[in-house]
């Protein structure tokens, strides 16, 4: 049986993280390109305010384009 009063406890009115287990570093950028976050954003979430995890999200959609660039590829490598 689930005891509400505890139950309460382990809930936090709080910004969730906006990791979707694609955890890896863009090289130049040095933004995960799974959330966007940087990797000091990363390293500090748990730390931060909810107003501040707020802020952070809503720059979040706008970077997609940083990393989304092609690098070359194949063609690139090539043509060096």
């Amino acid at each position: 049986m689930i005891n509400e009063k505890n139950n309460k406890i382990w809930k936090r009115n709080e910004i969730d993280s906006p990791c979707i287990k694609l955890c890896s570093i863009h090289p130049s950028e040095r933004i995960c390109v799974g959330c966007y976050r940087s990797i000091e954003e990363i390293g500090v979430w748990s730390k931060l305010s909810s107003e501040s995890r707020l802020a952070i999200m809503k720059e979040l959609p706008g970077r997609a384009h940083q990393v989304q660039k092609r690098r070359g590829g194949r063609v690139g490598r090539l043509t060096k």
